[in-house]
């Protein structure tokens, strides 16, 4: 028999071998896995920013509707007064939500600025078709009145954002 130094440490190699290879398997598996759950983890997260964003523009669209607007503020305030501070409500209202655009569709986030431009344009106009001797209720009748003749673009945009929400759950 063939006596040599090194006979031990190939014998040991020869043990440990299948040992490290099952101790690399089992790392390279668990690296896999956990890549893969903090890929799940980040697609949640996402998911439920988007839902945080769409809940939170649909609130501002409900708090747009002019049906909502009328209820706001002292009704012993003159017509300019409310055009005023409901103007300065929904631009702060809508800037305040302004990064949620990050979390909806570029189609969807126009829908909601075309929501607010055309609700501001409606106060406006009726505002400039008003009488000098009208009331505060004259005007908010007007402005129902106003809005409802003409699409209903807030309610299909909350549609749209209803939609959109089932498809990203």
């Amino acid at each position: 028999m063939i006596e040599s130094p090194y006979l031990p440490y190939a014998f040991a190699l020869l043990l440990a071998l299948p040992f490290l290879i099952f101790i690399r398997q089992f790392v390279f598996t668990y690296i896999k896995f956990k890549n893969q759950e903090i890929k799940l983890l980040t697609v949640k997260g996402n998911s439920e920013q988007r839902v945080h964003a769409y809940e939170r523009i649909t609130l501002f669209l409900e708090r747009l509707k002019p049906s909502n607007l009328v209820t706001k503020f002292d009704r012993t305030l003159a017509p300019h007064e409310y055009v005023f501070l409901v103007e300065k409500m929904i631009n702060e209202e809508f800037d305040y939500n302004a990064s949620q655009q990050l979390h909806l569709r570029k189609n969807l986030w126009k829908n909601v600025v075309n929501c607010k431009n055309n609700t501001l344009h409606i106060l406006h106009k009726t505002y400039e078709n008003l009488n000098d001797n009208s009331t505060l209720a004259d005007f908010k009748t007007v402005f129902l009145m106003n809005y409802m003749n003409d699409a209903d673009f807030i309610s299909q945009t909350i549609e749209d954002l209803r939609k959109e929400s089932l498809i990203v759950n």
